[in-house]
């Protein structure tokens, strides 16, 4: 009996231990994921960005009311992330997160992001937004599915997430 207890017991911590060691992997592979949005914001890299994007993502505005194609999105973006390569522009944005739902394919992430913009030496804009995501891995990586830009965040808001 004592052994049979123990047995069990040494199965649920290798079971646990190895889903931790799972979610692990996979928190640093979406962590990875923003990492890579960051930089090519940074950057102006619109090739690594839209790399990001999965081809039929959707972006749904929570301030417009609207839903459509995130290529239409990109589309308007483009100029910014032109702007920034090019040196008249600097742009980057950040994520802190509030909830992370997912198993090894698929997550839902909640957040506010911080977008902050400035051009020609000017001040620093900064935007804060609520944020809900949806990705799933493929063989190359994650891809958002569904972008979310629920509302205007504020600052305190942004500040709460560290």
């Amino acid at each position: 009996m004592y052994h049979r207890i123990l047995t069990i017991l040494f199965f649920l911590a290798a079971t646990l231990c190895g889903f931790a060691e799972d979610e692990a992997t996979r928190m640093a592979g979406l962590n990875a994921y923003w990492a890579k949005v960051s930089k090519a914001v940074k950057e102006g890299d619109f090739a690594a960005y839209v790399s990001t994007c999965h081809p039929e993502a959707v972006l749904v505005s929570g301030t417009k009311k609207q839903s459509y194609p995130l290529t239409q999105a990109l589309a308007r973006w483009k100029k910014e992330f032109d702007d920034t390569k090019a040196g008249t522009r600097e742009s980057a944005v950040e994520f802190r997160f509030s909830q992370r739902l997912g198993d090894a394919t698929t997550a839902h992430e909640t957040s506010v992001f911080r977008y902050s913009f400035r051009q020609d030496g000017s001040e620093w804009t900064h935007e804060y937004v609520h944020l809900e995501a949806l990705l799933k891995k493929y063989a190359d990586g994650w891809k958002i599915l569904m972008e979310y830009q629920k509302a205007a965040a504020t600052e305190d808001e942004w500040n709460a997430l560290k």
